[in-house]
């Protein structure tokens, strides 16, 4: 798993958090942080989504070409 993905996810879980206390409290600043923080975590998962089907797909092209040298 790429470290994108635990990380967007904890940015995620932050800007949660962050978003959540600005609506209690009534803070529109920590609510904007938290909004944002949301969506670099987003942005971070999808990066991370893309790296590890890279990954995956040169690993399955590696071990054809292997097969077939055989």
């Amino acid at each position: 798993m790429d470290k994108n993905r635990i990380s967007g996810a904890a940015d995620k879980a932050k800007g949660t958090i962050k978003e959540t206390a600005g609506k209690v409290l009534g803070n529109d600043r920590l609510r904007a942080e938290g909004m944002a923080d949301k969506a670099k975590g987003e942005v971070k998962q999808k990066a991370g989504e893309i790296a590890d089907k890279a990954r995956n797909a040169a690993d399955k092209a590696r071990d054809a070409a292997k097969k077939i040298g055989r």
